[in-house]
């Protein structure tokens, strides 16, 4: 595990897409209530995190911490992998 600083954000989510070298898309789901309905309601959203090491696959469970703009839409960079994709 990286070093890791308690002010900065860190969120766990699934890879969508290692299409890109050095880049995934993770989607970080979490759940609300509806504020008039009072359902729960799953909503989902998506970061653009750097993989070093392009070792993330497609599916893997994954911790991304925030950190420095790394580029245009990079804003967060990959933990670890918390279980890999079958």
């Amino acid at each position: 595990m990286a070093d890791i600083n308690t002010n900065k954000k860190i969120r766990t989510g699934f890879v969508t897409s290692d299409k890109m070298d050095k880049t995934v898309t993770v989607a970080v789901e979490r759940k609300t209530q509806h504020p008039m309905y009072k359902r729960v309601i799953r909503k989902t959203k998506k970061f653009k995190a750097h993989d070093e090491e392009n070792v993330c696959n497609e599916g893997d469970k994954v911790r991304i911490i925030e950190t420095r703009p790394i580029s245009k839409e990079k804003r967060w960079r990959v933990l670890d992998i918390i279980t890999k994709a079958k």
